[in-house]
């Protein structure tokens, strides 16, 4: 092997810079052109990495930062060649990447980090297909690193660049290297291993204890003896492979032995276990459920609406049919805590597979995500209740987690197109004697809560038959040596095990990959009846270890798997790694021998990976057969391997708690409140929220973020059955996890109750209609667990949920949620409560009726108070006794069992009537908090009114800051004899109450008779409300846009979303029954398509779904269409820049290239590019007559994907999308990480005076701006579109298509009716074909 050197220093100095090794250069140098090392590998410069403020936030956590000056980091490539590279293609390759022929350092030191050894990167999988589309076919595969380069006046020896480099480097994704010979390591093959035989007939059962411990199995003492004595049956060793995946198969994340276990109590066995408690809510009310604990999701029952989608001629239409909706949460705790952005990441993945993979195929549509961590310790924001920090090595501390994890969530739902519309965060340590001495609780292993809800089919509810005979195929990603015991690791308390094991524990993403597998598994059920899936398997926990033995078992026969046709990316590895480690992006898919080549098909179209690796046969034995080594790693009966091992068996003898008693006589109000606001889980979750796209797909109605002002406040989101119609769906969620400490049972109560009152305002009808998914986490086997456990199961599936007819179809649970570790000689714990997160979902039968915490500021209101606590003002668990350092007190519990669903009944009838205007639930905070966030998101004060709740005069605290059951609703004076009449029904009257009345001096006053006793400015609130999220966003983000940010949320006299229309929004469209063809264009990783094509349909034209590959392959031609859409998305993963894949693959493909080019110089047709879309087409700019000038589009400046709905002003152009627009002043989503324009000013001033800048970022006050975040991205006169000088070709960032009906917006004015204003957009470009 050799390498090709791209020379960034001059020659003559020693140092190299090779295929991410970590080079170390005594003297200033400077490298040009290519230098060559060996003649398979090349190594590249590419552009500068970092900002100044990232490097200076880097600079900040490293060990010698005082004595750094200068860094900086730059990519670099690495390229692995087939055969001699010629300088036309070395050309190419420089004008690709973007690549310089110089790069100046003026530094002493310098390293490089690279992907881990044996690992490949998802960048370098994306990037190697874009160079080989482009017909490089000298490529064999590129990588990338990250070049960093430093001065210091000190000498920095081998070992200080090591421990510095290894401060930068992600320890679980990444390796450096110092030396120039391991250069060859990144592109290095290996020899293919074979099968390891476990000796148990040499050494009996001792064998298979000592894999036990070797290969991190997590097996217990029962379960060991187990696989002996069926071992000495079949007179054959195990073999590791087997073992590997017997211990997947069997662990507790996949066998739930917890909850299956047989429980005592008091020494009385029980008759029911904990999943047969879960599973008795199903049995006493199975209605609305289509399918419950037997698939990778629950299905339940939606209401007959339109879906729209391509059918098999690639035209989209719109087909009735029942919207069944599938609902799932996961947790991915254990990854997340030892890598949080790529555990977290694979966890949304994993979640959105198993939607995907219901039935025979379904529709992953909106998500959900949330997070409890131990507390933050924010540098800039030290509070007094945060203990000190004491935190194991190996795994990521609570605030490096919360900086990374959210971005790892949003990232990989951002990618593969699934807006996250819902979450929660939670941050709680403490340290109490709850009757066990002082222990420390919290959530040193976090919660990584991933869900959501999709749509399937009527016919596709339910697994197909699987004859003998039939296929078995693996879709999806190479195999590759990650995530290897997942299912194992993630069984083990955090801090125990191999640190090895748990490093390779953690997998890696790519959900670019992922969107490909869904696109064919969309092609698949849109076929209907014909679809070619009879069983589908999503590959998690486990892999194909545990995929492809689930599937055959479920089939009813033996499988036989060709391990060697696994696709796999790492030839060394051995047969356990390649059957058993855990890439992400696969599914194990049973399909009729008779519809493969239908399955193929769909396949090629959509670039997606896929392979037949065996079939279904006979018997249950299931064979893998290891044509390399012509023997079997696997040959073993799934009834061994599905066996029932040993029933575990839990016990308790019940304790009651000393719960103590919280004593805050001696606080103030005054002082407690802001210290309530500032509390992370209650404080505003903005940091969390717009980095994560909310509006793709086009139906979502209600996101997190609420009103003129987008408060994030919302109590529920709710989805859009299709682009037709009233229905759709709702979720919510609802914990109380510290409770549990003191109340398990209670908590679980109320966990359950608090999502009732948050899905509430959505307008379910019924508290029968919710169904709920139920995630337990815990450490059972620690104090209390084990009883707080069981009698929290109890309360909910055996008392409430009955009670109120509420089903609990799926959930998970992850019961190892301690921390333990040695510090110094001391050994270290810190144990999580008992934590039941409870996700609600919902069928809606009309979405328009759904409120949010938004007060209306209008003449004659009033608030009032629903007290469900009817009077209780516990506060134990509360976060007033949390800053307070309390743990002690009776928690809130359910006081309205009775009442609640009549309560539920009356709430849907005043939604029905209009006469709630605002509504928000009483929860963390307490009532003070749940006013104050209604007055945050109407910017108006609130007078609050304290004589009818007080029960004397010290009771101020606990009636204020409590957080039992309760509700507050915003109506009309005039209405309120007619809304207590509703609820006199409910047996609520006495504990209903006029809590407040609006006052226009913008502060909160708590009024006792006609006395203030205590006041507070609405924006001093605001200010500590947004604390955590602007200190977050500083540590994390751009600081000076978090400032602005900040600045912005607590401007109390900021006019907000102002729409300013100079054309009337259509009404009913007329429509010319003649429907021009438009190509709704996308590349593989777009994701906008479908609202794309849905509001050009609306407008009157015949919508295609064209895949580049069909242009390829020349199914159809550009100029067979009146108008090209270049759609939204992450094309090839934006890994080239962005839009910068799609790019490439047109400008480099001769054939696309005259096409393109054809069709831009067809003056009868019309060219728009959104988003990703509109990236891309301004790559192509050389293209397209008239659009000299026209800039690139680069990273946001606040260096974080921005999802908004912000305002844009239309400027006078010759855009034939914006014809009657200009002036309007209209809100749009804006979901984005590279919108910013890369023109410099003098560029801008010529765009505006050729009338080219066509759209721009405006102010409340509607004026062109650049300040942030009206401003999302930064561009210069904040320009958000173009257009070329014929107009017929417009390329924006924002999104029309997500805004072409009044629903789509989190907030538009009251008078807009089906349509938004930019479904005019649309028409006018139906207009100008005509």
């Amino acid at each position: 092997m050799f390498i090709i050197l791209l020379e960034l220093f001059e020659p003559g100095y020693k140092t190299f810079l090779v295929s991410g090794t970590l080079i170390y250069n005594i003297s200033p140098i400077l490298m040009n052109s290519i230098k060559e090392i060996s003649s398979t590998v090349i190594a590249i410069k590419g552009k500068t990495r970092l900002s100044e403020f990232r490097i200076n936030s880097l600079k900040e956590g490293l060990k010698h930062k005082e004595n750094i000056d200068n860094l900086e980091c730059c990519e670099i490539y690495f390229l692995s060649l087939t055969k001699k590279l010629s300088q036309d293609n070395l050309n190419k390759l420089k004008s690709i990447l973007s690549c310089s022929p110089v790069f100046e350092c003026g530094s002493d030191f310098s390293f490089t980090v690279i992907p881990r050894f044996g690992t490949i990167s998802p960048w370098s999988s994306k990037a190697s297909e874009i160079l080989n589309n482009c017909g490089m076919d000298f490529l064999e595969r590129i990588e990338r690193g990250f070049y960093y380069s430093f001065s210091s006046q000190l000498q920095f020896e081998t070992k200080d660049i090591r421990e510095l480099a290894g401060q930068l480097a992600d320890k679980m994704t990444q390796d450096v290297m110092l030396d120039l010979s391991e250069s060859e390591n990144i592109f290095s093959t290996l020899s293919p291993r074979e099968v390891l035989d476990i000796p148990m007939f040499e050494k009996g059962i001792s064998a298979i204890e000592e894999a036990n411990i070797l290969l991190g199995l997590a097996l217990n003492e029962d379960e060991i003896v187990y696989l002996y004595e069926n071992y000495l049956a079949t007179n054959a060793n195990p073999t590791d492979a087997e073992l590997m995946m017997f211990a997947q198969a069997n662990s507790e994340h996949c066998r739930h032995k917890i909850f299956n276990a047989s429980w005592k109590i008091n020494n009385l066995e029980q008759p029911l276990s904990l999943f047969d408690m879960i599973r008795n809510t199903h049995a006493l009310n199975p209605e609305g459920v289509l399918s419950a604990y037997e698939d990778n999701a629950a299905i339940l029952s939606g209401y007959v609406s339109e879906r729209f989608y391509p059918t098999s001629d690639n035209i989209y239409k719109a087909k009735k049919e029942a919207v069944n909706i599938v609902i799932k949460v996961e947790t991915h705790n254990h990854p997340t805590a030892i890598s949080p952005f790529s555990g977290a990441a694979t966890g949304s993945g994993g979640e959105i597979r198993d939607e995907g993979a219901t039935g025979v195929g379904a529709k992953p549509k909106a998500g959900l995500s949330g997070f409890s961590v131990s507390n933050l310790r924010i540098p800039n924001l030290n509070e007094s209740w945060e203990i000190e920090e004491s935190t194991p090595s190996r795994i990521a501390n609570p605030l490096q987690i919360m900086l990374e994890a959210p971005i790892g969530s949003a990232a990989f739902n951002n990618e593969f197109g699934r807006p996250n519309i819902l979450g929660y965060f939670r941050s709680f340590e403490m340290e109490g004697d709850i009757g066990s001495g002082v222990n420390r609780f919290g959530y040193h292993k976090p919660i990584m809560l991933a869900g959501g809800l999709g749509n399937i089919k009527p016919d596709h509810v339910n697994k197909s038959e699987v004859p003998i005979g039939s296929k078995l195929v693996v879709l999806g990603g190479p195999a590759m040596l990650i995530g290897l015991g997942g299912g194992s690791a993630s069984s083990l308390s955090s801090g125990s095990g191999d640190l090895d094991l748990d490093y390779a524990s953690v997998q890696r993403e790519n959900p670019e990959m992922e969107r490909r597998c869904q696109e064919v598994l969309d092609r698949c059920w849109q076929e209907g009846s014909s679809n070619p899936i009879l069983f589908i398997h999503d590959v998690g926990a486990g892999g194909l270890s545990n995929a492809v033995p689930e599937l055959v078992k479920d089939s009813g026969h033996g499988g036989l798997i060709n391990l060697r046709e696994i696709p796999n990316a790492e030839r060394g590895m051995s047969p356990m790694e390649i059957w058993c480690n855990e890439s992400q992006e696969r599914y194990v898919i049973a399909i009729d021998e008779t519809t493969v080549d239908k399955f193929e098909e769909f396949c090629l179209r959509e670039r997606c990976p896929f392979a037949v690796i065996g079939e279904i046969t006979e018997g249950s034995l299931l064979e893998v057969y290891d044509s390399e080594f012509n023997n079997y790693p696997i040959n073993l009966s799934l009834d061994i391997l599905f066996g029932k091992p040993p029933k575990s068996a839990r016990s308790y003898i019940p304790r009651l708690k000393d719960l103590g008693s919280v004593d805050l006589s001696g606080y103030k109000i005054e002082d407690l409140f802001p210290k309530v606001l500032r509390h992370p889980t209650v404080a505003s979750k903005n940091f969390l929220i717009t980095i994560g796209d909310r509006t793709v797909t086009g139906l979502i109605a209600r996101d997190q973020l609420v009103g003129p002002w987008q408060v994030p406040v919302a109590d529920h989101s709710i989805s859009s059955s299709g682009f037709t119609g009233t229905s759709g769906e709702a979720m919510s969620i609802g914990e109380r996890t510290p409770n549990a400490l003191l109340n398990a049972a209670a908590t679980a109560r109320l966990s359950v109750a608090e999502s009732v009152t948050n899905i509430l305002s959505s307008g379910i009808k019924n508290i029968s209609d919710i169904k709920l998914s139920a995630n337990w986490m815990g450490a059972p086997d620690r104090l209390d667990g084990n009883q707080d456990l069981y009698e929290a199961v109890e309360a909910i599936g055996m008392g409430l949920c009955p009670e109120w007819k509420i089903t609990i179809p799926v959930g998970k649970d992850s019961l190892s949620m301690a921390t333990d570790w040695k510090e110094g000689e001391n050994l270290e714990s810190v144990i999580s409560p008992l934590s039941l997160i409870i996700s609600a979902f919902a069928p809606l039968e009309d979405i328009s009726l759904a409120v949010t915490p938004q007060i209306i500021v209008k003449e004659k209101t009033e608030l009032l108070f629903i007290d469900l606590a009817k009077g209780s003002k516990r506060l134990g668990g509360s976060i007033v006794a949390q800053i307070n350092n309390i743990l002690a007190g009776n928690t809130p519990d359910v006081e309205c069992v009775e009442e609640m669903p009549l309560f539920v009944e009356c709430i849907h009838q005043l939604l029905k009537e209009k006469k709630i205007l605002s509504y928000h639930d009483r929860s963390d905070g307490g009532l003070l908090t749940t006013i104050s966030e209604m007055a945050f998101a109407g910017r108006v004060g609130v007078d609050i009114l304290l004589d009818k709740i007080l029960s004397d005069k010290n009771d101020c605290i606990d009636s204020l800051l409590n957080e039992e059951l309760g509700v507050v609703i915003q109506i009309d004076t005039e209405e309120r004899d007619s809304v207590m009449r509703c609820f006199q029904k409910t047996g609520l009257r006495n504990f209903i109450y006029t809590i407040g009345t609006l006052n226009n001096q913008k502060k909160i006053n708590l009024i006792e008779g006609r006395r203030v006793i205590a006041s507070w400015g609405l924006k001093e609130l605001l200010e500590q409300w947004s604390r955590v999220s602007f200190e977050m966003q500083s540590l994390r983000d751009n600081p000076e846009t978090a400032k602005e940010e900040f600045l912005s949320d607590i401007d109390v006299d900021r006019k907000g979303l102002s729409p300013k229309l100079t054309f009337s929004i259509p009404k009913i469209l007329s429509l010319n029954k003649t429907k021009p063809l438009l190509a709704v264009l996308r590349e593989q990783g777009v994701n906008g398509q479908v609202e794309m094509a849905a509001a050009f349909d609306r407008a009157g034209f015949s919508c295609v779904d064209v895949h580049m590959t069909d242009l390829i392959n020349k199914k159809y031609q550009l100029n067979d269409f009146s108008g090209m859409v270049a759609c939204g998305g992450f094309s090839y993963g934006d890994v080239l820049g962005a839009g910068g894949g799609w790019a490439t693959n047109i400008l480099h493909n001769e054939e696309l290239k005259n096409q393109f080019s054809d069709f831009f110089l067809n003056e009868s047709n019309f060219t728009l590019g959104v988003c990703n879309g509109c990236q891309t087409l301004a790559l192509l700019s050389s293209l397209i007559p008239g659009s000299n000038g026209w800039p690139k589009f680069i990273r946001n400046t606040s260096e974080k994907f921005e999802s908004r709905l912000v305002q844009t002003v239309i400027k006078e152009s010759p855009s034939i999308f914006f014809k009657d627009m200009a002036g309007s002043v209209l809100p749009i989503p804006v979901a984005h990480g590279e919108g910013r324009l890369s023109s410099s000013s003098e560029e801008v001033i010529n765009l505006t005076e050729a009338n080219l800048n066509a759209l721009a970022y405006a102010d409340n006050a509607g004026f062109a701006t650049e300040a942030y975040p009206q401003n999302p991205n930064g561009s210069l006169a904040g320009i958000a579109g173009i257009t070329n000088e014929s107009g017929r070709v417009t390329l924006m960032m924002p999104h029309p298509e997500r805004a072409f009906l009044s629903y789509q917006y989190s907030w538009c004015p009251e008078d807009w009716e089906e349509y938004g204003p930019w479904m005019k957009f649309f028409l006018n470009a139906r207009e100008f074909v005509d």
